[in-house]
């Protein structure tokens, strides 16, 4: 008697399975990543907290926080000389405002207190920057004839 033609559907879908499952174990054997050491999962965290493959002393050494911070300093402004800019901001109720750089770009931030003249918003100015904790202030605020 011959067989019908469910159960020979049935055998085919068979084959098919156990050859999918025969082709899915050679995959994972083939990307398996047992055996692998220790090391290949190892993650190091630098000194700024980012994670890194590297360890922390075979690293090429950068410039320590004090110099790259002094290296800011230089190239962004120098803090001895006299500087123009622009009060692009102030807040009289407050008693602040901030001066635009001409030079840099950068803003500054400048407090009433530290006004040499009596100044207002869109004035060319003259000042000196000083480095605080919290950036660059304005210090002795002239304004420009």
């Amino acid at each position: 008697m011959a067989d019908s033609f469910f159960k020979k559907e049935n055998a085919k879908k068979k084959a098919k399975k156990k050859q999918d499952k025969v082709r899915k174990r050679e995959e994972r054997k083939t990307s398996n990543n047992k055996g692998k050491g220790f090391e290949s999962m190892i993650a190091y965290v630098d000194e700024r907290g980012n994670l890194s493959a590297t360890p922390p002393g075979q690293e090429p050494q950068k410039e320590s926080r004090e110099e790259n911070q002094e290296h800011v300093e230089s190239s962004s402004f120098d803090t001895h000389t006299q500087r123009t800019g622009v009060l692009i901001s102030f807040f009289d109720r407050k008693g602040f405002g901030f001066i635009k750089d001409d030079i840099t770009g950068d803003t500054v931030f400048a407090h009433q207190n530290r006004f040499m003249d009596d100044i207002s918003e869109r004035d060319k100015v003259v000042f000196v920057a000083e480095r605080t904790p919290k950036g660059y202030s304005a210090i002795r605020v002239e304004k420009m004839d």
